[in-house]
């Protein structure tokens, strides 16, 4: 463990333990090493790192009693500021293709539509040949984009569940495509 790691991990433990100023001192060197974890993922969003950083602090202070003083800091917080980072691409995926003007001399019937229309149905029908339990943690955790904890809740599957149900689907999956019986 590195002396930063440590002194984190200190800190956050004194402030759980109701030492404030800890605390606070954990808050603000951590808002350091989040602002440079941020800005070295989004060179071509400067824009949004301070947000993000406030973000991410926030979620860590809400989340601060699940943190496992047996487990690394760094790891820790690192899951929940990719949570974040995650969640800010598909805010903007999702503003940019609802933002997105329509061209006038765009051609509706393309090619690529139409091979992306062929596509969709042919996952649909590969898909449909599997068992609900396979299926469906396969299209909300790979197509819809939901955690496995959404789908577990969702599917009412413990995680691990969903994790070997991906799993084992998509292996089922490649086998269907190769032809296998």
């Amino acid at each position: 463990m590195d002396a930063t790691e440590a002194r984190l991990r200190q800190l956050l433990i004194r402030g759980l333990n109701g030492e404030s100023p800890a605390y606070h001192d954990f808050l603000t060197e951590l808002c350091v090493h989040l602002r440079a974890f941020f800005k070295k993922r989004l060179t071509r969003l400067p824009d949004e790192v301070e947000d993000l950083v406030q973000e991410a602090l926030l979620a860590i202070h809400n989340k601060r009693q699940t943190y496992d003083a047996g487990q690394p800091l760094t790891a820790w917080v690192h899951a929940i500021a990719k949570y974040k980072l995650v969640d800010l691409l598909r805010r903007r995926a999702r503003h940019d293709l609802l933002n997105d003007p329509l061209d006038e001399e765009m051609d509706f019937l393309s090619c690529a539509d139409s091979e992306a229309a062929e596509a969709r149905r042919d996952l649909a029908r590969l898909l449909d040949q599997l068992p609900d339990r396979q299926r469906l943690p396969i299209i909300h955790t790979k197509l819809e984009g939901l955690s496995v904890a959404e789908t577990a809740q969702l599917t009412g599957m413990s995680a691990s569940a969903v994790k070997v149900a991906v799993h084992r689907g998509l292996r089922a999956l490649a086998a269907l495509i190769r032809g296998d019986s």
